[in-house]
């Protein structure tokens, strides 16, 4: 199951696109929404970090942005006299 849950994490993917290899998808998912509510994965990542004699900062990035097909449809418009485009 960490396996899956890393995986999934790692390649942004929804979890009904996760191979079959980790189990059925939504086991995954529960697993995963069980886990991070117990604090396990904070627990994780303080252990790792404890292992370590010297300091140093962390950061993981979960950003993650999806444009519409129409977004691009949001430009000015030809002849718009409210953008610069248009004057």
């Amino acid at each position: 199951m960490l396996s899956g849950i890393i995986f999934f994490n790692r390649n942004g993917l929804r979890w009904c696109d996760a191979p079959r290899e980790y189990g059925p998808p939504k086991t995954l998912y529960n697993r995963w929404k069980r886990w991070g509510d117990m604090g396990v994965f904070a627990r994780m990542m303080e252990g790792l970090a404890s292992e370590s004699t010297g300091q140093k900062t962390v950061m993981i990035d979960a950003t993650y942005l999806k444009a519409h097909r129409t977004a691009s449809s949001l430009r000015a418009k030809k002849g718009d006299p409210t953008t610069s485009a248009g004057a």
